[in-house]
């Protein structure tokens, strides 16, 4: 006869079950600790009080903030804000033409055009808008006269008005860097899609016309609106060649009323005003040639708006049912 063992554990509580060898006890429930950041709450501070700082001193100064109310929608700065925002949209029109012909001529592999298209690029990217704008202020100085035979003459200080100065001077320089853009946008299209055109039998220029340059557009349009945005600040340049677009109308008022630095501000709202509503307009447009290369777009500023109010007034009002 053997004796019965008790096989419990030695040191365990009578009357508990003894615990299988393949149990594993439960985990017990991490308790999270946010990290703080004080760093963040430091620098946040830091900038809150730079800015007050900085509007205090504004406060205090010899402003009139009234004159900058009174002048903000005066006539003729008004039409100096048109005449900017003429010169800027035509100057840019004929900077893309010019930059798209330049960067395919660039492209060509005829070496005495491709060799002229880098050497103009070479010499307006190289020079500032400033001088450009005075050279052709000034071109009279070195042609008189503007003699095409058979075709136009004229007195060149007739021709070279202060509108022709600006156009050509923003146009041209502009064409140099849209080349450049247009350029990289064209190279960024894969070969394959030039080499199946040809296969079904496309000319170069219709390839480039119906294949190439619509697939580009996507690299070249995001460049583009930020030279455009960048071409309505650099318009005030053309201030030297005495053409009265909105910085010269500022001016002009500044120095009969004494009031510079007002007009200045005055000057400063509507190029920021301009400049952020084109900006909205390059979104936008971004936005619409982004479609088809990523799989969803991502929500407007408005559609999250509308989604946050959704979820807002989704929300419960009672407490939580049981």
């Amino acid at each position: 006869m053997t004796d019965k063992f008790d096989k419990a554990p030695a040191g365990s509580p009578a009357g508990q079950a003894p615990v299988s060898k393949g149990a594993t006890p439960a985990p017990e429930n991490i308790k999270a600790i946010p990290v703080p950041h004080v760093g963040r709450w430091i620098s946040g501070i830091v900038v809150i009080g730079l800015l007050a700082a900085l509007g205090y001193a504004f406060s205090q100064g010899n402003i009139q903030w009234h004159a900058v109310g009174d002048k903000l929608f005066d006539s003729s700065v008004v039409a100096g804000a048109g005449r900017t925002l003429l010169i800027s949209v035509l100057a840019m029109v004929l900077g893309v033409i010019l930059g798209v012909v330049l960067a395919v001529i660039r492209l060509s592999k005829n070496p005495v055009t491709s060799w002229v298209a880098w050497l103009y690029i070479w010499f307006f990217r190289g020079t500032p808008v400033y001088v450009q704008l005075l050279l052709w202020f000034n071109l009279a100085l070195i042609f008189p006269v503007l003699n095409i035979p058979f075709i136009y003459k004229d007195e060149m200080t007739d021709v070279m008005t202060p509108f022709m100065c600006a156009l050509l001077g923003l146009a041209l320089n502009e064409a140099a860097y849209m080349a450049e853009i247009c350029r990289a946008g064209i190279q960024s299209v894969d070969e394959g899609q030039t080499e199946a055109s040809h296969a079904l039998g496309m000319t170069q220029a219709k390839t480039m016309r119906r294949v190439v340059l619509p697939q580009a557009l996507r690299v070249i349009i995001p460049p583009t609106g930020n030279e455009f945005i960048n071409m309505l600040k650099t318009s005030s340049l053309v201030y030297a060649v005495t053409y009265n677009e909105l910085l010269r109308s500022t001016s002009q008022i500044g120095s009969t009323s004494y009031a510079v630095m007002e007009m200045l501000f005055v000057a400063s709202i509507w190029y920021i005003v301009m400049t952020s509503v084109f900006s909205v307009g390059q979104y936008y447009l971004e936005r619409r040639f982004a479609r088809g290369s990523l799989r969803s777009l991502p929500l407007t500023p408005l559609q999250r708006i509308k989604v946050n109010l959704a979820a807002f007034s989704n929300r419960p009002s009672g407490g939580v049912s049981a």
